[in-house]
């Protein structure tokens, strides 16, 4: 699968390859299929998440700072 040249790259990637065909085989749908839904639905949603987050937290440093 892997070829870049850094064994621990190759394995740590062949690894989550045949992880997320496991699981593919469990839920019923490709390996592509699943690639999709964690690159292009969950990972941009989490990370609208946590940027909203940091936001609020930095708008609540703001305020306490404010209040010395």
């Amino acid at each position: 699968m892997a070829n870049s040249g850094i064994e621990w790259i190759n394995i740590i990637f062949n690894f989550c390859v045949r992880l997320l065909y496991d699981i593919g085989s469990i839920l019923g749908i490709s390996y592509e299929e699943i690639n999709v839904w964690i690159f292009v639905v969950i990972w941009p949603f989490l990370s609208l998440i946590m940027f909203g987050e940091i936001i609020r937290l930095r708008l609540k440093l703001i305020s306490k700072k404010q209040d010395f």
